[in-house]
């Protein structure tokens, strides 16, 4: 008897706990040539603002031993032009709910995106990324102070009806006082880790390789950072958490889901191969078979048992 691999998201039922992060799947359909996408748990669409953003001057991208940065700057065509062009194109190719992400630099931005995503019929989650600079308060990370969360989480939940799920950046002293903030505002659920930050310096030249100078820090080796945190997390909240943060195998998924996640999401291992999810889902049934998982569902916190 096989691996049951359902999995839930408070209401939203997941065929499968393998969902691609946002930021490295673009808007979904590009990978429609490579395969059906409809075996994915769901798709956590790319970042999406109110407005335009063109994103960052370039180099934005540096590699690192078992990772990479990355300083894109949410470049996305914004809200209106997704939903009226990116999401039909996604519909042809995905039938279930998916992951909308959204990002801003006020209150007033958060609030208007997710509630033009809320009408959105194949949304299914609205994931708010709290890693964005705060510019009225001199661009201090939304997600670094509790108050401030807790406030964001209360107005957002108070304007939308989809569930919503707070995104939360490890460039924090205390990633359990975020997560206790999220649920106090009322959030059905977390997705953690974002990027960590790093940075690169050129040999040659002595200078920054990526423009910005700084970036989000991705892939295999922040792994050991994303797990601790979501075990943190899960000891302190009574949320459904996505677990995101260098997974790229198999392993990688029963790992997370150890530590506390009830779904997973795959980022950087997409940018290096584009069947990274396709790989993984082929691989859970046989690996769950060796473990003697029967259900997914059954492991989730284990290690906290």
């Amino acid at each position: 008897m096989g691996c049951d691999l359902r999995v839930n998201l408070g209401k939203i039922k997941l065929d499968n706990p393998v969902i691609p992060a946002s930021g490295t799947f673009g808007f979904g359909y590009e990978f429609a040539d490579f395969y059906d996408l409809d075996i994915l748990g769901s798709i956590a669409i790319k970042g999406t603002t109110l407005n335009a953003r063109f994103g960052n001057p370039t180099p934005r991208i540096a590699e690192c031993d078992r990772g990479m940065i990355n300083a894109v700057g949410l470049q996305n065509p914004g809200v209106e032009k997704v939903l009226e062009e990116e999401l039909p194109k996604l519909k042809q190719v995905f039938h279930k709910p998916i992951i909308a992400n959204i990002a801003g630099s006020s209150f007033a931005d958060y609030i208007a995106c997710a509630v033009a995503f809320d009408k959105a019929e194949m949304v299914g989650i609205l994931e708010i990324n709290i890693s964005c600079p705060n510019v009225s308060k001199g661009g201090l990370s939304f997600g670094s102070d509790p108050q401030t969360v807790k406030e964001l989480t209360q107005k957002i939940k108070q304007a939308v009806k989809k569930p919503v799920f707070m995104k939360l950046s490890p460039n924090v002293t205390d990633i359990v006082a975020i997560a206790k903030a999220c649920e106090e505002g009322g959030a059905d659920g977390i997705s953690l880790i974002n990027t960590l930050l790093g940075a690169r310096f050129d040999l040659r030249t002595g200078k920054p390789i990526v423009h910005n100078i700084m970036g989000g820090f991705s892939g295999p080796a922040i792994k050991p950072v994303a797990l601790r945190m979501v075990y943190q997390v899960y000891e302190a909240v009574s949320l459904p958490i996505i677990g995101i943060g260098g997974i790229s195998e198999a392993e990688d998924v029963i790992e997370m889901m150890y530590a506390g996640a009830s779904a997973v999401e795959i980022g950087a291992a997409n940018c290096t191969d584009p069947f990274a999810c396709k790989k993984i889902l082929d691989d859970l049934p046989e690996l769950c078979r060796r473990l003697g998982i029967g259900s997914l569902k059954s492991i989730i916190g284990k290690a906290h048992q």
